[in-house]
């Protein structure tokens, strides 16, 4: 059975600082491309930062400078860390697993609430 289970969501006022963690099954992680998107009220889900399976990353202009993706392979964990909050970051984030290799999987988890506000 494989998990992908996010953490680190809450509350936090603007300008905070926040880092979501998502851990995947260790039988998939070292081969799936890692990312983190975001759903907000009335809105589309939204990529926010990607990491392939061989480290290259991918940010979505709004939260470039502000966020910062990882991985520990190690861990089967990848980091999102969120600086400099606003409001528009409010959102609930989900972790992707997608496969990276000719066998396909798309592995969603289920989800983290952000809230930026004062």
């Amino acid at each position: 059975q494989v998990q992908v289970v996010e953490s680190g969501g809450g509350l936090v006022q603007p300008g905070g600082s926040l880092r979501l963690s998502c851990a995947a099954s260790g039988s998939i992680f070292s081969l799936s491309n890692m990312g983190w998107y975001r759903q907000a009220p009335g809105k589309q889900r939204e990529l926010v930062a990607s990491i392939t399976n061989i480290g290259s990353l991918d940010y979505a202009d709004s939260v470039k400078g502000r966020f910062t993706l990882s991985r520990d392979n190690v861990k089967n964990t990848v980091y999102l860390q969120m600086n400099g909050l606003k409001p528009e970051d409010t959102a609930v984030y989900y972790c992707n697993a997608r496969s990276a290799t000719v066998r396909p999987w798309n592995y969603w988890g289920q989800g983290t609430q952000v809230t930026v506000s004062t």
